[in-house]
């Protein structure tokens, strides 16, 4: 069971741990994304591969209560933006690390334009310039779900916000 104080690992770390195809493909994510360290790659690998095991799992058996937990992973996925609207239990063993990626707030924030860089749309966050409809988040790794990519902007009360609404008004254009 385990000590209430201490949690439990929420990845897997690879196998063999000096690959080095691995590890070349884990500095190009590092860097594209702007990680900390491959600790948050191996997390999204490990929910890859959560994900698909129940897949497979589910795709094996068809009785009532298999159906259910078909449509509900199905919907969790949607839900989250990992998969599209119109998606089968097949498109979920397609899933990626990337697609993991791309749902955290420090990614959708430098997609928005509200940073630079992967990189400082991470200090962003961090250091509290970062809200979610209004409320402060200061997780790079917090999972944006489909309806909250609009709601992703500076904290009012950021002088970072004061700075990028100059910036937009002096080049006459929304970077987002």
């Amino acid at each position: 069971m385990g000590h209430p104080r201490r949690a439990r690992k929420k990845y897997d770390t690879p196998p063999h741990p000096w690959n080095a195809d691995r590890i070349k493909e884990e500095n190009k994510l590092t860097q594209k994304y702007g990680l900390k360290n491959k600790k948050e790659i191996w997390k999204a690998e490990t929910m890859v591969k959560r994900y698909r095991r129940d897949a497979r799992h589910l795709l094996g058996m068809l009785t009532e209560q298999t159906i259910k937990e078909r449509q509900d992973l199905i919907n969790h996925l949607v839900r989250s933006g990992i998969l599209a609207e119109n998606a089968n239990l097949e498109d979920v063993l397609d899933l990626t690390v990337e697609d993991i990626l791309r749902r955290r707030l420090q990614t959708m924030v430098h997609k928005k334009g509200l940073a630079t860089t992967a990189k400082g749309a991470r200090q962003f966050v961090i250091h509290g310039h970062i809200a979610l409809d209004g409320k402060k988040v200061d997780s790079p790794s917090y999972m944006i779900k489909r309806g909250e990519e609009d709601l992703i902007g500076f904290y009012p009360a950021s002088p970072v916000e004061k700075q990028y609404k100059a910036r937009t008004e002096k080049t006459g254009t929304d970077e987002s």
